[in-house]
């Protein structure tokens, strides 16, 4: 016992030195190292060939350093540690095993904290674990990997995000090639069924190790849709609801798990001999399946123990990507929601050119409660609104629908806009579930060449003019809608040809744990375009000054004079 503790202490004081000379990759190096060391050392790289043996191991094992360097360790005596070893740089978790009747520990070494091999290091003892014991050390390995595999796969509500991280978690632990496709929509509301003849799969990610990358040219890409052959080992697996393996094949054998053509190619190239594939199924329904491959001469082909951890790890991760599906698709009906809810605003009077953008956020809830709205008004007026009720969701939605069912009816008795805020801040409030709302109306008259506005907690309008700073236009601010206290005023401003007006909600200046002047400030120094279609005018704004995954959402309305 106390020996095998000061070996396993001589190992740990090995792992930095090991990492160390690999990362230099010179084989000097690797001698001085490990070469006069008395513990038997072995280093292998992440595709589990032999990379260097000392002399000590080559003395303990009775194998010549030719016989080992270079090799597979599936081609050598070492064959039997094969699937310990994946595991290890699985999960990074150090395993003691025994093969030709000598007990190792290996462990993983990191580079830049990506696998970069493993190091072996012979202990005294070559004793096999009795069945128990073996059982017990298979069932600690599958919690750890899973334990990994739940901290790496899943970490967005994206469907193909998902699935790339679990195809690179499988990569090279468990096979050198990885490929995850996806069951269309209608095939998995129908419990996973496809229709007959080939299976169509939408292939949604692949990953392999460095090697395998240039020979692969002929497989399918993330993204493409693949006809799998009825035989294909993923069609067997999807029709079965189970796993479907095939090891040790010849180049004539392959074209049986293959999907099609093109993969078959690719198999072949890379020099593929044993295929895995596992169906993809969360809350009883079938909806993709795990594809693995290894090199011929890596392995002896996936064991019933290899089978069952890549279970495990599917059904695992069948649930992210469902969740990740079902998030998009919960996605898709509230954005059509938001979509009806927000139709496109009334006509104006022919004297006026308008344009209107939404923009739903990127990181919450689609539905929200930004709006914007046009009255027609009599003598050629007519009326710009845009608001913004407070929160996000279906509830601020429908809220939002309320309130411009609200205004179109106020704004029918022709008040004037800070009457007309008035008016509706008393009927919000009437409602004690109402949500608080911004506000900002601006009553086009061209005729009288003039420019109205009333604001109810609103970001001021911008006018824009060629040649000019944005003008942000000073507007005496009320409070939001809904809160009773009425108290709004309202300003004017010269109407002119060359103007165009820019109603926006905060979502296009607004940044988290930043200053509003300095947000509305971005604004006024953005020169925006101010002839030309008002659609080119939104599309700069946009461009200017939201990021790449808009924080709010946004809601724009563009007004100009139309010259006779």
């Amino acid at each position: 016992m106390h020996a095998q503790a000061s070996d396993r202490e001589a190992a740990d004081a090995l792992v930095d030195a090991a990492a160390a000379a690999l990362a230099t990759g010179s084989g000097e190096l690797l001698r001085q190292v490990l070469g006069q060391l008395p513990v038997g050392v072995g280093l292998l790289d992440p595709d589990l060939r032999w990379q260097y043996v000392n002399a000590a191991f080559a003395q303990v094992t009775g194998l010549r350093p030719a016989e080992l360097v270079g090799r597979p360790v599936a081609d050598t005596p070492q064959a039997a540690v094969a699937h310990t070893l994946r595991l290890v740089l699985a999960d990074g978790r150090p395993r003691e095993a025994v093969a030709g009747g000598q007990r190792a520990r290996y462990q993983r070494l990191e580079l830049a904290g990506r696998a970069a091999g493993l190091i072996a290091v012979l202990l005294e003892g070559a004793e096999p674990e009795d069945g128990g014991r073996h059982e017990l050390e298979q069932a600690r390995a599958r919690l750890a990997m899973l334990h990994a595999a739940s901290g790496r796969i899943g970490t967005t509500l994206d469907v193909d995000t998902t699935c790339v991280e679990l195809a690179e978690f499988t990569v090279p632990g468990l096979a050198d090639l990885a490929v995850v496709e996806m069951l269309p929509a209608e095939s998995v509301e129908r419990g996973g069924a496809t229709a007959p003849g080939p299976a169509r799969l939408r292939r949604s990610a692949v990953a392999c190790t460095p090697v395998l990358r240039p020979r692969l040219d002929p497989l399918a890409r993330p993204g493409e849709s693949v006809r799998h052959r009825e035989a294909s080992a993923a069609a067997r697996s999807l029709a079965a609801g189970r796993a479907v393996s095939a090891n040790l094949l010849t180049e004539d054998e392959l074209a049986g798990p293959a999907a099609n053509a093109g993969d078959l190619e690719a198999y072949r190239a890379a020099g593929i001999d044993s295929v895995l594939a596992v169906p993809l199924t969360a809350r009883g329904r079938v909806i993709g399946v795990l594809s693995l491959a290894r090199l011929r001469g890596s392995s002896l082909g996936f064991t019933e123990d290899d089978v069952f951890l890549v279970e495990d790890l599917a059904d695992r991760a069948a649930v992210s990507i469902d969740n990740a599906r079902r998030y998009a698709h919960s996605q898709g009906i509230a954005l059509e929601l938001q979509r009806a809810l927000l139709a496109e605003p009334g006509n104006p009077h022919p004297n006026l050119d308008l344009a209107s953008r939404y923009l739903a956020s990127g990181t919450t809830s689609v539905v929200g409660g930004d709006w914007y709205e046009t009255v027609r008004l009599p003598f050629g007026r007519t009326l710009l609104v845009i608001g913004d009720v407070m929160g996000h969701g279906v509830e601020a939605a429908v809220d939002m629908s309320n309130y411009r069912s609200m205004l179109r009816y106020v704004a029918a008795m022709d008040l004037p806009p800070h009457r007309i805020l008035r008016q509706l801040d008393a009927l919000i409030s009437e409602d004690e579930a109402s949500r608080p709302a911004t506000c900002l109306l601006a009553l086009a008259d061209p005729g009288r060449g003039r420019w109205t506005f009333s604001s109810a907690g609103h970001l001021p309008p911008a006018l824009i003019v060629a040649d000019r700073r944005t003008e942000l236009v000073p507007v005496p601010t009320g409070p939001p809608l809904g809160t009773g206290f009425g108290g709004y005023e309202q300003s004017t401003r010269d109407l002119l040809p060359e103007q165009t007006l820019l109603l926006y909600t905060d979502g296009l200046v607004e940044r988290r744990g930043e200053d509003i002047d300095t947000s509305l400030a971005r604004l006024a120094d953005l020169r925006l375009p101010a002839a030309g279609p008002l659609d080119r005018l939104l599309d700069a704004a946009l461009q200017g000054l939201i990021p790449q995954v808009a924080e709010d959402d946004v809601a724009l309305l563009a007004a100009r004079v139309r010259r006779r």
